[in-house]
């Protein structure tokens, strides 16, 4: 505690000069090192935010389903029958980078804790994954490493992994994403909530003990990596999923009594940010004993507890005098329980230890009154020109479209998942109704109900087209939640992204959430909790630069009856197939350029957002109707891509033909045009018909059935054996991870 404060010293914590200055003026003095850490790790983007909250604020986060948008620890809406549905996403991209399983499993825990922490009883786990190039040294030791941890992780606590995504790109290389999904179903009258009030409650500590790991972890997850990434090893938190079990069962139990007046999960900078939070938000002060702290290690400093960020803890202000109760709950449990301090009427963070305060910090200045930049960014002119995406000049053909579907559904971000999925335990539980189609299906226990979840984001359209990008990351979700017959209530986001201070990061940021908050706002899907995670690059060795600008997106639905329940695969042979919504023929920024031809070239496909609210309209009366037979949204690789997941998923084959008025069969098959689904039915004329009635473009392709996918146009026919596709399909994970 009496540790000279040099500016070395201040460096180290991630404060800037002038930031220091306002620590000066906060306080009217200067800080002990406490107090100096605990001001490090609120103020980094990792807390704070101070780099983004400005823009965050013009995105949409009401509608009428909406009972607790972003600021509390999870995203709550109506869905109906008394139930409230419970969700979010983060990152733990850092840490996985550095520690793949321990940084997968922490963040599965922590997002875990941010859902039960709301009175939540989590029903389904999703992830967003982004690797570097699959030949890259390291790579194969990251993939294993944070599948092995997500799955570790999820299947001891319980809870079904049900869906996510796995992309890979060079832009990967030197910082991996790892972004974790949670929802959960709660009473809606039963909604918990962070802000600490009453004068004198008691505050209570209950989990696991606290330890060493993690210390800084807040702030490591607010830098770039530089040379000495595999040194920042002790900043990774260590988690164990069975102690995380217990405080679900625990937390939940004490939820059924009348004893808790606010609670808060200990995640980035542990104790500190979840003390300031719940202070904060309830307008109260705080003061805690620090020697009445549960710590597994001798000797830990208050500086050491409140950095910490061990896994699997919890903070509480219970009504006076149900202590006692609360306590036999917990240690029935087998869970760590402590009073460590009160509520005040300070509004000031006061720590004492030893008999001596070690800390006394107004809280505006930590939390309210923390940093807010306005970083300089370029306009979208301005981007364009430097991101240097270059206009297809040239528009490639192709000769055999059979033979690029085979190689492209063998490619790393189309071929099999199965190594992936079958680590992850997505049955547990007994309602998951889907995995592997558009959207992820699980039913809500004991009722006719099912909530469908996606994660979704195209990095190299964000790229391209920041604002192009961001509308489409929300409308895939938008997509695939139709897909299945749900009806798309809201979104989680994880918005990942490189270097704030480079005006041209900064434009990424800013032109993709402009794009999200358009496409929100037409399709009534408003954004109710999310995480952002900046600083995504590398100066390692190895490494590349900046990711690609990625707002993965979580979207939830609900669908009143789960009998109507809509997948991609093929049911019957000799029903028709129909495309619905819009045309077909760009080739810009498409997987079909990279995959084929090796360039990452043009402009983004456009997203039309009023044609997306009438396709996604028009495709879900059609299932609620029982009109259709399979549906499939398009998206990467186009229609040829999912018709050639629709044949394997349903174990047949398909003859499909270009129209004549068509010229190009690279643009028709392989143009991933937005607003776009693929249907099967008996008959394809009322299918048109209802199309057409909503003023959407239909066209019937051709039939399915037959074991080979058959491509027929003016120029010939093109042709491939299922077998052969689902050979090219399994083989990538399996090939390289036996290699």
């Amino acid at each position: 505690m009496t540790d000279a404060i040099t500016p070395d010293v201040v460096a180290a914590h991630g404060l800037s000069t002038e930031e220091y200055e306002r620590v000066l003026h906060a306080l009217g003095r200067e800080p002990n090192l406490v107090e100096l850490g605990i001001f490090s790790v609120m103020w980094s983007e990792h807390c704070s935010y101070k780099s983004s909250r400005l823009h965050l604020k013009k995105l949409p986060t009401e509608a009428d389903w909406v009972i607790c948008g972003p600021g509390e620890n999870a995203g709550v809406i109506d869905i109906g029958d008394g139930q409230a549905c419970i969700f979010k996403m983060e990152s733990h991209n850092h840490p996985s980078y550095i520690e793949p399983y321990q940084g997968a499993a922490t963040g599965v825990g922590g997002i875990l804790r941010d859902v039960f922490t709301m009175g939540a009883r989590p029903v389904a786990n999703m992830n967003a994954l982004r690797f570097g190039r699959p030949d890259h040294p390291k790579m194969k030791h990251l993939v294993q490493g944070v599948v092995a941890g997500i799955g570790g992780y999820g299947n001891c606590v319980g809870v079904p992994t049900v869906g996510g995504e796995t992309n890979f790109h060079k832009a990967y290389d030197g910082n991996i994403l790892v972004n974790a999904m949670t929802v959960g179903v709660a009473d809606a009258d039963r909604i918990f909530y962070s802000a600490a009030t009453g004068l004198g409650n008691p505050i209570v500590y209950v989990g696991s003990k606290t330890g060493r790991d993690g210390i800084h972890g807040a702030t490591m997850a607010s830098a770039d990596f530089g040379e000495d990434a595999e040194a920042k090893r002790p900043t990774v938190q260590v988690g164990d999923p069975f102690t995380e079990k217990l405080l679900i069962e625990a937390c939940l139990e004490l939820m059924a009594t009348d004893a808790i007046v606010a609670i808060q999960d200990m995640g980035a900078a542990g104790l500190t940010s979840s003390s300031v939070e719940m202070a904060t938000n309830g307008k109260a002060g705080i003061r805690l004993d620090m020697n009445k702290v549960p710590c597994r290690e001798d000797g830990m400093t208050p500086y050491e507890m409140m950095l910490s960020e061990s896994q699997e803890r919890m903070l509480m202000v219970l009504k006076p005098g149900k202590e006692a109760m609360a306590e036999a709950i917990f240690r029935k449990w087998e869970l760590d329980f402590a009073v460590i301090g009160e509520v005040t009427d300070t509004r000031h963070m006061v720590l004492e230890f030893d008999g001596e305060v070690v800390c006394d910090i107004p809280l505006g200045p930590l939390a309210a009154d923390a940093p807010l930049y306005d970083r300089p960014y370029i306009s979208r002119e301005e981007y364009a020109e430097w991101a240097g995406t270059a206009m297809l000049a040239d528009l490639p053909e192709t000769g055999d479209v059979a033979g690029d579907l085979k190689r492209m559904i063998g490619s790393p971000d189309l071929a099999s998942r199965a190594w992936i999925a079958e680590q992850y335990d997505s049955q547990v539980g007994a309602d998951t109704l889907q995995t592997g189609g558009d959207a992820a299906v699980v039913r809500v226990h004991g009722t006719r109900k099912a909530l469908a979840i996606s994660t979704d984001c195209s990095p190299r359209y964000c790229y391209a087209d920041p604002y192009e990008g961001g509308k489409q990351a929300i409308a895939e979700a938008w997509r695939n939640i139709c897909a299945v017959g749900a009806l798309p209530l809201a979104v989680t986001n994880c918005l990942n992204f490189a270097n704030p201070q480079r005006p041209e990061i900064m434009a990424q940021f800013v032109g993709c959430l402009e794009g999200m908050g358009d496409a929100c706002r037409a399709l009534d899907f408003p954004i109710v909790s999310g995480n952002v995670s900046l600083y995504n690059e590398s100066k390692a060795t190895g490494g590349g630069s900046a990711i690609l600008p990625t707002p993965a997106i979580g979207g939830v639905g609900l669908m009143q009856d789960y009998a109507v329940m809509a997948t991609p695969r093929f049911k019957a042979e000799g029903e028709q197939i129909v495309v619905i919504g819009g045309e077909s023929g760009h080739l810009g920024q498409s997987l079909w350029l990279r995959e084929i031809h090796g360039r990452e070239e043009g402009s983004p496909p456009p997203v039309m957002l009023d044609l997306e609210r009438k396709a996604g309209e028009t495709v879900r009366r059609l299932i609620a109707d029982s009109a259709v037979s399979a549906v499939h949204d398009c998206s990467d690789g186009g229609m040829a891509v999912a018709l050639g997941e629709m044949a394997m998923a349903g174990g047949m084959g398909f003859a499909v033909a270009m129209p004549d008025d068509r010229a190009s069969l690279a643009a028709f098959w392989f143009g991933e045009d937005q607003a776009r689904y693929i249907v099967t039915a008996a008959e394809a004329g009322p299918i048109i018909e209802a199309a057409e009635a909503a003023g959407l473009a239909a066209l019937a392709l051709g039939v399915t059935g037959g074991d080979r996918m058959i491509f027929r146009s003016t120029y010939g026919e093109s042709m491939v054996s299922l077998d052969e596709v689902e050979a090219a399909h399994r083989a990538f994970f399996h090939d390289w991870m036996e290699a």
